[in-house]
Protein backbone atom coordinates (compact mmCIF):
# COMPACT_ATOMS: atom_id res chain seq x y z
CA UNK A 1 0.00 0.00 0.00
CA UNK A 2 2.59 2.57 1.06
CA UNK A 3 4.88 1.80 -1.88
CA UNK A 4 2.02 2.15 -4.39
CA UNK A 5 0.89 5.41 -2.81
CA UNK A 6 4.46 6.72 -2.87
CA UNK A 7 4.96 5.68 -6.50
CA UNK A 8 1.72 7.32 -7.63
CA UNK A 9 2.40 10.53 -5.75
CA UNK A 10 5.95 10.64 -7.06
CA UNK A 11 4.74 10.19 -10.64
CA UNK A 12 2.29 13.06 -10.26
CA UNK A 13 4.97 15.32 -8.80
CA UNK A 14 7.16 14.48 -11.81
CA UNK A 15 4.36 15.31 -14.27
CA UNK A 16 3.57 18.60 -12.62
CA UNK A 17 7.25 19.53 -12.31
CA UNK A 18 7.61 19.03 -16.05
CA UNK A 19 4.63 21.30 -16.71
CA UNK A 20 5.98 24.06 -14.45
CA UNK A 21 9.41 23.89 -16.08
CA UNK A 22 7.74 24.13 -19.49
CA UNK A 23 5.77 27.16 -18.33
CA UNK A 24 9.00 29.05 -17.65
CA UNK A 25 10.59 27.83 -20.92
CA UNK A 26 13.08 25.63 -19.06
CA UNK A 27 11.76 22.59 -20.94
CA UNK A 28 10.08 22.26 -24.33
CA UNK A 29 6.28 22.10 -24.11
CA UNK A 30 4.69 18.67 -24.47
CA UNK A 31 2.89 17.83 -27.69
CA UNK A 32 -0.84 17.61 -27.20
CA UNK A 33 -2.82 16.70 -24.05
CA UNK A 34 -2.06 12.97 -23.97
CA UNK A 35 1.17 13.14 -21.95
CA UNK A 36 -0.46 14.67 -18.87
CA UNK A 37 -3.80 12.93 -19.42
CA UNK A 38 -2.42 9.40 -19.71
CA UNK A 39 0.16 10.12 -17.01
CA UNK A 40 -2.61 11.20 -14.65
CA UNK A 41 -4.45 7.98 -15.49
CA UNK A 42 -1.39 6.01 -14.39
CA UNK A 43 -1.30 8.00 -11.15
CA UNK A 44 -4.98 7.26 -10.50
CA UNK A 45 -4.44 3.57 -11.22
CA UNK A 46 -1.55 3.31 -8.76
CA UNK A 47 -3.43 5.16 -6.03
CA UNK A 48 -6.59 3.10 -6.50
CA UNK A 49 -4.68 -0.20 -6.42
CA UNK A 50 -2.95 1.03 -3.26
CA UNK A 51 -6.33 1.91 -1.79
CA UNK A 52 -7.64 -1.57 -2.57
CA UNK A 53 -4.54 -3.11 -0.99
CA UNK A 54 -5.11 -1.08 2.18
CA UNK A 55 -8.49 -2.73 2.74
CA UNK A 56 -6.94 -6.17 3.24
CA UNK A 57 -4.99 -5.21 6.38
CA UNK A 58 -7.99 -3.72 8.16
CA UNK A 59 -9.24 -5.85 11.01
CA UNK A 60 -12.78 -4.48 10.61
CA UNK A 61 -13.21 -2.92 7.12
CA UNK A 62 -16.80 -1.91 7.93
CA UNK A 63 -15.42 0.51 10.52
CA UNK A 64 -13.03 2.20 8.08
CA UNK A 65 -15.30 5.21 7.60
CA UNK A 66 -15.10 5.88 11.33
CA UNK A 67 -11.43 6.79 10.89
CA UNK A 68 -12.45 9.94 9.01
CA UNK A 69 -13.88 11.47 12.18
CA UNK A 70 -10.57 11.42 14.11
CA UNK A 71 -8.67 13.91 11.94
CA UNK A 72 -7.86 16.20 14.88
CA UNK A 73 -5.64 13.63 16.57
CA UNK A 74 -5.00 10.76 14.13
CA UNK A 75 -2.52 10.77 11.27
CA UNK A 76 -4.30 7.71 9.87
CA UNK A 77 -7.51 9.73 9.70
CA UNK A 78 -5.70 12.59 7.95
CA UNK A 79 -4.29 10.13 5.42
CA UNK A 80 -7.78 8.72 4.83
CA UNK A 81 -9.08 12.24 4.12
CA UNK A 82 -6.20 13.42 1.93
CA UNK A 83 -6.19 10.36 -0.35
CA UNK A 84 -9.68 10.84 -1.89
CA UNK A 85 -8.96 14.57 -2.18
CA UNK A 86 -5.82 13.76 -4.18
CA UNK A 87 -7.71 11.26 -6.33
CA UNK A 88 -10.30 13.91 -7.19
CA UNK A 89 -7.69 16.57 -7.99
CA UNK A 90 -5.63 14.22 -10.17
CA UNK A 91 -8.82 13.19 -12.00
CA UNK A 92 -9.60 16.86 -12.69
CA UNK A 93 -6.02 17.58 -13.71
CA UNK A 94 -5.85 14.71 -16.17
CA UNK A 95 -9.38 15.24 -17.46
CA UNK A 96 -8.81 18.91 -18.24
CA UNK A 97 -5.63 18.03 -20.12
CA UNK A 98 -7.39 15.31 -22.13
CA UNK A 99 -10.20 17.73 -23.01
CA UNK A 100 -7.55 20.36 -23.76
CA UNK A 101 -9.63 22.82 -21.75
CA UNK A 102 -7.14 25.08 -20.03
CA UNK A 103 -8.62 28.55 -19.54
CA UNK A 104 -6.06 31.18 -18.53
CA UNK A 105 -6.81 32.57 -15.07
CA UNK A 106 -4.12 35.25 -14.89
CA UNK A 107 -0.67 36.15 -16.17
CA UNK A 108 2.68 36.71 -14.48
CA UNK A 109 4.94 39.22 -16.21
CA UNK A 110 5.19 38.77 -19.93
CA UNK A 111 4.25 35.47 -21.49
CA UNK A 112 3.74 33.42 -18.29
CA UNK A 113 0.08 32.43 -18.29
CA UNK A 114 -1.37 30.54 -15.36
CA UNK A 115 -4.19 28.28 -16.54
CA UNK A 116 -6.67 26.14 -14.62
CA UNK A 117 -4.59 22.95 -14.85
CA UNK A 118 -1.63 24.68 -13.26
CA UNK A 119 -3.75 25.85 -10.34
CA UNK A 120 -5.31 22.42 -9.80
CA UNK A 121 -1.90 20.78 -10.15
CA UNK A 122 -0.45 23.18 -7.58
CA UNK A 123 -3.14 22.30 -5.05
CA UNK A 124 -2.67 18.59 -5.80
CA UNK A 125 1.07 18.98 -5.21
CA UNK A 126 0.43 20.38 -1.74
CA UNK A 127 -1.95 17.50 -1.04
CA UNK A 128 0.74 15.06 -2.25
CA UNK A 129 3.24 16.39 0.26
CA UNK A 130 0.56 16.36 2.95
CA UNK A 131 -0.23 12.73 2.15
CA UNK A 132 3.45 11.77 2.32
CA UNK A 133 3.62 13.46 5.71
CA UNK A 134 0.44 11.82 7.02
CA UNK A 135 1.45 8.33 5.89
CA UNK A 136 4.93 8.62 7.37
CA UNK A 137 3.73 10.18 10.63
CA UNK A 138 1.49 7.19 11.29
CA UNK A 139 4.75 5.44 12.12
CA UNK A 140 7.05 8.31 13.11
CA UNK A 141 4.59 9.43 15.82
CA UNK A 142 4.88 6.10 17.67
CA UNK A 143 7.48 6.97 20.28
CA UNK A 144 7.57 3.48 21.77
CA UNK A 145 9.08 2.19 18.49
CA UNK A 146 12.39 4.00 18.50
CA UNK A 147 13.37 2.87 14.99
CA UNK A 148 10.38 4.76 13.59
CA UNK A 149 10.24 7.76 15.91
CA UNK A 150 12.56 10.00 13.90
CA UNK A 151 12.20 12.69 11.21
CA UNK A 152 14.17 10.34 8.95
CA UNK A 153 11.01 8.25 8.60
CA UNK A 154 9.20 11.16 6.96
CA UNK A 155 12.22 12.06 4.82
CA UNK A 156 12.61 8.47 3.62
CA UNK A 157 8.94 8.07 2.70
CA UNK A 158 9.15 11.27 0.66
CA UNK A 159 12.46 10.50 -1.04
CA UNK A 160 11.72 6.85 -1.85
CA UNK A 161 8.30 7.68 -3.24
CA UNK A 162 9.74 10.56 -5.24
CA UNK A 163 12.61 8.44 -6.57
CA UNK A 164 10.30 5.67 -7.80
CA UNK A 165 7.88 8.21 -9.29
CA UNK A 166 10.57 10.04 -11.27
CA UNK A 167 12.03 6.72 -12.44
CA UNK A 168 8.60 5.70 -13.75
CA UNK A 169 8.21 9.14 -15.33
CA UNK A 170 11.49 8.61 -17.19
CA UNK A 171 10.22 5.41 -18.80
CA UNK A 172 6.82 6.96 -19.51
CA UNK A 173 8.46 9.98 -21.15
CA UNK A 174 10.49 7.70 -23.41
CA UNK A 175 7.21 6.49 -24.95
CA UNK A 176 5.35 9.79 -25.20
CA UNK A 177 7.67 12.77 -24.62
CA UNK A 178 11.30 11.89 -25.52
CA UNK A 179 12.44 15.48 -24.98
CA UNK A 180 11.78 15.03 -21.24
CA UNK A 181 13.64 11.74 -20.73
CA UNK A 182 16.95 13.33 -19.77
CA UNK A 183 15.22 15.76 -17.38
CA UNK A 184 13.26 13.06 -15.55
CA UNK A 185 16.11 10.57 -15.63
CA UNK A 186 18.58 13.02 -14.13
CA UNK A 187 16.20 13.90 -11.32
CA UNK A 188 15.45 10.21 -10.75
CA UNK A 189 19.15 9.52 -10.25
CA UNK A 190 19.59 12.51 -7.94
CA UNK A 191 16.57 11.65 -5.78
CA UNK A 192 17.46 7.95 -5.66
CA UNK A 193 21.01 8.78 -4.58
CA UNK A 194 19.69 11.18 -1.93
CA UNK A 195 17.28 8.51 -0.72
CA UNK A 196 20.15 6.01 -0.54
CA UNK A 197 22.08 8.39 1.74
CA UNK A 198 19.04 9.12 3.88
CA UNK A 199 18.11 5.46 4.27
CA UNK A 200 21.72 4.60 5.06
CA UNK A 201 21.75 7.22 7.82
CA UNK A 202 18.57 5.76 9.31
CA UNK A 203 20.06 2.25 9.24
CA UNK A 204 23.15 3.48 11.06
CA UNK A 205 21.03 5.40 13.58
CA UNK A 206 18.92 2.32 14.33
CA UNK A 207 22.00 0.16 14.79
CA UNK A 208 23.23 2.53 17.51
CA UNK A 209 19.98 2.79 19.46
CA UNK A 210 19.92 2.34 23.21
CA UNK A 211 16.49 0.97 23.99
CA UNK A 212 14.52 2.56 26.78
CA UNK A 213 12.51 -0.57 27.58
CA UNK A 214 14.01 -3.57 29.38
CA UNK A 215 12.66 -6.89 30.55
CA UNK A 216 12.16 -5.39 34.01
CA UNK A 217 9.98 -2.58 32.69
CA UNK A 218 8.11 -4.96 30.36
CA UNK A 219 6.86 -7.13 33.22
CA UNK A 220 6.92 -4.52 35.97
CA UNK A 221 9.43 -6.27 38.24
CA UNK A 222 12.45 -4.25 39.46
CA UNK A 223 15.06 -6.93 39.96
CA UNK A 224 18.59 -7.13 38.62
CA UNK A 225 18.43 -10.78 37.58
CA UNK A 226 15.32 -11.92 35.70
CA UNK A 227 15.14 -14.93 33.43
CA UNK A 228 12.04 -15.86 31.47
CA UNK A 229 11.55 -19.60 30.96
CA UNK A 230 8.06 -19.80 29.50
CA UNK A 231 5.56 -17.61 27.73
CA UNK A 232 2.80 -18.41 30.15
CA UNK A 233 0.34 -19.62 27.50
CA UNK A 234 -0.27 -22.86 25.64
CA UNK A 235 0.29 -21.32 22.20
CA UNK A 236 0.60 -18.15 20.19
CA UNK A 237 -1.79 -15.25 20.46
CA UNK A 238 -2.49 -11.92 18.77
CA UNK A 239 0.54 -10.26 20.33
CA UNK A 240 3.01 -12.93 19.26
CA UNK A 241 1.62 -13.05 15.72
CA UNK A 242 1.17 -9.33 14.98
CA UNK A 243 4.18 -7.76 16.66
CA UNK A 244 6.98 -10.15 15.74
CA UNK A 245 8.04 -11.32 12.29
CA UNK A 246 9.50 -14.66 13.38
CA UNK A 247 12.44 -14.53 10.95
CA UNK A 248 16.10 -15.19 11.66
CA UNK A 249 18.58 -12.32 11.91
CA UNK A 250 20.46 -13.66 8.90
CA UNK A 251 17.39 -13.25 6.70
CA UNK A 252 16.92 -9.68 7.87
CA UNK A 253 20.53 -8.94 6.94
CA UNK A 254 20.01 -10.43 3.48
CA UNK A 255 16.85 -8.38 2.93
CA UNK A 256 18.67 -5.24 4.03
CA UNK A 257 21.37 -5.77 1.44
CA UNK A 258 18.70 -6.76 -1.07
CA UNK A 259 16.76 -3.52 -0.84
CA UNK A 260 19.92 -1.41 -0.85
CA UNK A 261 21.06 -3.06 -4.09
CA UNK A 262 17.68 -3.40 -5.82
CA UNK A 263 16.15 -0.17 -4.57
CA UNK A 264 19.11 2.16 -5.06
CA UNK A 265 22.34 0.88 -6.60
CA UNK A 266 20.99 -1.07 -9.59
CA UNK A 267 18.36 1.56 -10.55
CA UNK A 268 21.03 4.29 -10.59
CA UNK A 269 23.23 2.15 -12.86
CA UNK A 270 20.33 1.21 -15.15
CA UNK A 271 19.12 4.80 -15.38
CA UNK A 272 22.59 6.07 -16.19
CA UNK A 273 23.21 3.52 -18.93
CA UNK A 274 19.63 3.79 -20.18
CA UNK A 275 19.91 7.55 -20.58
CA UNK A 276 23.22 7.28 -22.43
CA UNK A 277 22.02 4.51 -24.75
CA UNK A 278 18.41 5.80 -24.90
CA UNK A 279 17.14 2.26 -24.32
CA UNK A 280 13.61 1.86 -23.01
CA UNK A 281 14.29 -1.74 -21.93
CA UNK A 282 16.91 -0.59 -19.42
CA UNK A 283 14.66 2.19 -18.13
CA UNK A 284 11.77 -0.25 -17.73
CA UNK A 285 14.07 -2.64 -15.87
CA UNK A 286 15.05 0.23 -13.57
CA UNK A 287 11.37 0.79 -12.70
CA UNK A 288 10.65 -2.88 -11.98
CA UNK A 289 13.86 -3.54 -10.05
CA UNK A 290 13.53 -0.37 -7.99
CA UNK A 291 9.94 -1.13 -7.04
CA UNK A 292 10.94 -4.66 -6.01
CA UNK A 293 13.67 -3.15 -3.87
CA UNK A 294 11.23 -0.73 -2.27
CA UNK A 295 8.89 -3.61 -1.40
CA UNK A 296 11.81 -5.25 0.40
CA UNK A 297 12.69 -1.94 2.05
CA UNK A 298 9.16 -1.48 3.38
CA UNK A 299 9.04 -5.05 4.71
CA UNK A 300 12.37 -4.47 6.42
CA UNK A 301 11.09 -1.14 7.79
CA UNK A 302 8.30 -2.97 9.62
CA UNK A 303 10.35 -6.00 10.64
CA UNK A 304 13.29 -3.94 11.93
CA UNK A 305 11.19 -2.24 14.60
CA UNK A 306 11.60 -3.87 18.00
CA UNK A 307 8.31 -3.60 19.81
CA UNK A 308 8.74 -3.36 23.63
CA UNK A 309 6.01 -5.97 24.17
CA UNK A 310 8.30 -8.58 22.60
CA UNK A 311 10.46 -8.35 25.72
CA UNK A 312 7.58 -9.98 27.58
CA UNK A 313 7.19 -12.72 24.95
CA UNK A 314 10.94 -13.26 24.54
CA UNK A 315 10.76 -17.00 25.30
CA UNK A 316 8.31 -17.45 22.43
CA UNK A 317 10.06 -15.14 19.98
CA UNK A 318 13.35 -16.96 20.34
CA UNK A 319 11.69 -20.13 19.06
CA UNK A 320 9.56 -18.65 16.27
Amino acid sequence: MTTLFGLGQGLFLALYTGQVYSLFKLLPPQDGPLFYGIGSGLVLGLLIVGLIASVFHLGHPKKALGALTQWRTSWLSREAILLPVLLFLVFLYGGLHLLNWKPVLFSIGEGVQIDLTLMIGGVATLVCFGLYLATAMIYASLRLLQEWATPLTVINFLLLGGASGFTLATTFAMTSAPQLVEFYGTWAIVITLTGFCSRGISLYRNSQLRYQSKLQSAIGIRHDQIRQLHQGAMGGNFNTKEFFHGREAELLQQIQWGFLILGFILPILLLTVGLVMETIELLTAAVLIQYTGLLLERWFFFADSKHPQNLYYRATNQHC
